[in-house]
């Protein structure tokens, strides 16, 4: 027995509405006392939420509320001495176990309960409806903790770069050109990863699309599968329109032991890291790689003792295939390694509740490592554009050492921030070559804007990075889907006018 109070997982909820009819929508309010009671339930020790002196709750996009907090304590008759309520980011509710576990340990906090809802279905099904929805006062939170810059700058902003249907896939074209994979071999080798996914949601009693599809159904643009931003159809994007929730009990070993919680129940965290990528896109060493999961990653692994080759299963964050491929690339994981990238299918086919998808990797990890106390579980989390990341490895059975001692985050940060970004320029003039591209396409399929980042040639800032746009040329924009854009040379100017750059290859 450890004489130290390890943080341990001891109860998990999850919950999800597939219901079409408004008159069975339930409100995140409702959704999140669901989801506590499961987890109170799951931990096997009732009276265990009237009991926690601290409740965090993940950042509700489709209806936030002046003091959720507040109203959740009221449902479950608690009086945490600390709540918060925190900023956006799919890194969230890893960060906020990390968190708590280190609070946990410093005797901080005794009993925690942490929890998230998303109701984006039912939100936009009534406005197409025209209906209104009998539910608590949707407000501006009073409060949020955490980091709330946004997660573009006003260049980038200016043409396009700001919605993750847009960015993602420029990291996926650029990990194209970095694999050297034709278009063609690529897709083959996207629809391969994303069918492994979606096998994982076919069996998850959680999952919002709960069927298996094949690497074909998902790579094949159809009428169904309409071509969203190249390379990506709507199948390979997350899926927010989802009503899904999911909460977890922290505590210590200490504290779990005098409650009475079954050791059967506990789960423990064994290491954590979190670490954030240079800020801005533009800003990024490459669109490639990502040295912060590798900082997140391997903090954790470093602290559990282990290496990925200890880790017997993995939830890589996947709001996009692009997101699990930078994981897999700096842990050293291939296509060929057998071992699963997701305990839940996913967020294009899971589900993709907003900031609070990790809270369901979590839940789904903790059920399997039960069954099986001598697996290890790495779980990723990413926020805003491949910016924030968070990692935490997972074991049941035993603890992992004596003690526990998570390394301040920003040892790891400052040696992030110490990265040159390449140079920038926001008015670009001259001869210029692409770096990545996207075409975004509309609902019709049609092409309708295309999006480079590019570098420039012979001038006065040789090799200076820029964003800019295609001219609206439809032709151009269906070439860049079908030959490698990447590398293309041509020229980039600046409009005045429209305060956008404009790249028109050669030729």
């Amino acid at each position: 027995m450890s004489s130290a109070n390890l943080p341990v997982i001891v109860g998990v909820g999850q919950y999800v509405n597939r219901s079409r009819d408004l008159a069975d929508a339930r409100e995140p309010l409702d959704m999140m006392e669901i989801v506590a009671r499961a987890a109170q339930d799951d931990a096997g020790v009732q009276g265990l939420l009237a009991r926690i002196d601290s409740l965090q709750i993940v950042n509700i996009i489709a209806w936030p509320y002046l003091d959720a907090p507040g109203l959740v304590a009221e449902r479950l008759g608690a009086s945490p001495a600390h709540s918060i309520y925190t900023s956006v980011g799919g890194d969230t509710p890893q960060r906020l176990i990390n968190n708590t576990a280190e609070s946990i340990v410093r005797g901080e906090t005794r009993l925690a309960l942490l929890c998230g809802a998303e109701v984006l279905a039912s939100t936009r099904r009534s406005r197409r409806a025209g209906a209104k929805l009998p539910w608590h006062q949707r407000a501006m939170p009073k409060q949020m903790v955490g980091d709330n810059r946004t997660g573009f700058n006003e260049a980038e902003a200016r043409h396009g770069a700001v919605m993750p249907t847009r960015v993602y896939p420029l990291f996926e074209n650029a990990l194209r050109a970095h694999l050297g994979l034709s278009i063609e071999k690529h897709r083959q080798r996207l629809g391969a990863l994303c069918q492994r996914l979606s096998a994982v949601a076919a069996q998850n009693p959680y999952a919002w699309f709960p069927n298996a599809l094949t690497a074909d159904e998902i790579a094949t643009v159809s009428t169904d599968n309409r071509m969203v931003c190249f390379p990506y159809p709507k199948r390979m994007n997350a899926i927010m329109e989802v009503n899904q929730a999911a909460a977890v009990i922290m505590t210590g070993s200490h504290t779990a032991r005098e409650l009475g919680i079954p050791e059967d129940r506990w789960v423990y965290l064994w290491g954590c890291g979190d670490a954030n990528d240079k800020w801005f896109v533009s800003d990024r060493i490459n669109l490639h790689s990502s040295p912060a999961i590798r900082a997140a990653t391997g903090r954790s692994l470093s602290m559990a003792g282990l290496t990925v080759d200890d880790i017997t299963f993995f939830d890589l964050y996947s709001c996009f295939p692009a997101a699990v491929q930078l994981a897999m690339g700096e842990l050293g994981l291939t296509l060929d390694d057998q071992r699963p990238l997701t305990v839940t299918g996913g967020l294009p086919y899971a589900g993709g509740p907003g900031n609070n998808y990790v809270m369901h990797s979590v839940a789904a990890a903790v059920a399997r490592l039960r069954e099986d106390p001598k697996a290890k579980a790495l779980l990723t989390g990413l926020g805003w554009l491949a910016t924030k990341h968070a990692a935490g490895v997972y074991s049941a059975g035993r603890p992992p050492t004596e003690s526990w001692r998570r390394t301040d985050p920003q040892i790891d940060q400052a040696a992030l921030e110490k990265i040159e970004s390449p140079p920038t320029v926001e008015q670009a003039e001259g001869p210029a070559s692409v770096e990545s591209y996207t075409v975004q396409f509309n609902r019709d399929g049609e092409p309708e804007l295309g999006i480079i980042i590019g570098r420039l040639g012979d001038g006065e800032k040789p090799g200076a990075r820029f964003i800019a746009n295609t001219p609206p040329d439809a032709d151009l924009m269906w070439a860049m889907t079908r030959e490698e854009f990447i590398g293309a040379s041509g020229h980039v100017s600046h409009e005045a006018e429209s305060e956008r750059n404009v790249f028109r290859p050669s030729g």
